[in-house]
């Protein structure tokens, strides 16, 4: 194995903790800043902004630059973002630092499968992107309880420099190891992005994988609220709850993947939606007991991402057949999609906890699932009468 691919997998580590570790911290930010939990919400929102903005334009936009040199760039953006975070002198300034490092997850991830599979065999490609996207499971299972550990026993900025020395020391792995003459990819045309952004049955994917993560990301965004005010937990014990979280989940994208392989993508999402609408249904009665609450929790993990691989694959089967000559672009933004959910997800959740109470959420996200579940059998038919067509 290339020692390249550690260094991708680092970096991905880095930036799947800071996404997602503001999930833990929302309560101790809020107290801390003198701001609502809905204010803090959108700290999770505008990030994943930053990630949908930046996947499919940054990457057309540095489309024809050397790939190491456009990593080294995104890892610097994502350092200096963190570290600005770090030192913010203000709420402003860290919304300011948050969208910095969400341009620069969107640019790395569109850009280190193409790295990983530039410095490795063809036949063993999808090992090198499988590697690499580890650091994003293994940032969900340690990263994450372990950067809301950090957060509540040393202050939060503590996470935010933590993971800026993470993300430094991914920087200069990848200066030193990976290879400054990877095979330059075909540059990404605006027009091929127009191409696939017109295309309706893509839409419907794209609307799928927004609406489905979004559902979720109303309730998940506020989980650490529902534990502390709700179900009577510590803030101490809610790293470890995230622990549990984290590896249910890494369990549920394996899950996931094996069911979209087996029964098409089309009967896993099927299976995995209505899943997780019962699952968020269930919390709603399940949160005010702490038991209940924890094994609600390590089920709600295996469905919120097992769902990651089945919409990637429909994504690109149905890019092969519409639009063969931009499948990558296609799969780009089906990325960005998934964080166009969670910027609305999670919005749409400190608007419903303002305005109604945190226990409004999980059943309002189980509502939107539900849509999402409509819309996939929806697609599904398309497919079948289309195959009936040809």
């Amino acid at each position: 194995m290339p020692l390249a691919l550690l260094a991708l997998a680092l970096s991905a580590f880095a930036i799947g903790t800071t996404e997602f570790v503001i999930v833990g911290l929302l309560p101790t930010m809020a107290q801390d800043l003198n701001i609502s939990i809905p204010s803090a919400g959108l700290l999770v929102s505008l990030y994943a902004l930053g990630v949908a903005i930046g996947a499919p334009v940054l990457t057309a936009f540095t489309s024809k630059w050397n790939r190491k040199h456009v990593l080294l760039s995104v890892m610097g953006l994502f350092v200096l973002g963190n570290l600005v975070a770090w030192q913010a002198p203000s709420f402003e300034a860290l919304i300011v630092a948050r969208i910095l490092t969400g341009l620069a997850h969107g640019v790395f991830f569109s850009i280190g499968s193409t790295i990983a599979t530039g410095v490795v065999p063809k036949e063993k490609g999808a090992s090198a992107i499988a590697i690499m996207f580890t650091g994003l499971t293994v940032a969900l299972v340690t990263g994450v309880p372990l950067g809301t550990y950090i957060g509540q026993t040393f202050g939060w900025e503590a996470t935010f420099l933590t993971v800026s020395i993470l993300g430094l020391l991914a920087m200069i792995g990848s200066a030193i190891l990976v290879p400054n003459n990877l095979k330059q990819a075909k540059p990404t045309s605006l027009a091929s992005q127009f191409k696939v952004l017109t295309h309706p049955r893509l839409l419907l994917v794209y609307a799928i994988t927004a609406v489905g993560y979004g559902g979720t990301f109303i309730a998940f965004t506020y989980l650490a609220p529902i534990l502390n005010e709700i179900s009577g937990f510590e803030s101490s014990s809610v790293g470890l709850i995230l622990l549990v979280y984290g590896i249910s989940v890494a369990i549920g994208n394996i899950w996931g993947g094996k069911m979209a392989d087996n029964f098409g993508p089309i009967k896993a999402l099927t299976i995995i939606f209505s899943g997780l609408a019962t699952i968020l249904l269930m919390l709603n009665f399940t949160a005010y007991n702490p038991i209940a609450a924890v094994i609600t929790i390590l089920v709600w993990g295996a469905f919120a991402f097992g769902n990651v691989p089945g919409l990637q694959v429909y994504i690109v089967k149905l890019a092969e057949k519409y639009t063969p000559d931009a499948v990558d672009v296609a799969s780009g933004l089906n990325i960005a999609a998934f964080n166009v959910g969670i910027a609305i997800g999670s919005w749409g959740g400190g608007m419903i906890v303002e305005e109604h109470g945190l226990m409004n959420t999980p059943w309002v996200g189980a509502v939107v699932v539900l849509i999402a579940l409509i819309i996939t059998r929806f697609s599904g038919s398309l497919d079948r009468k289309e195959e009936f067509i040809n």
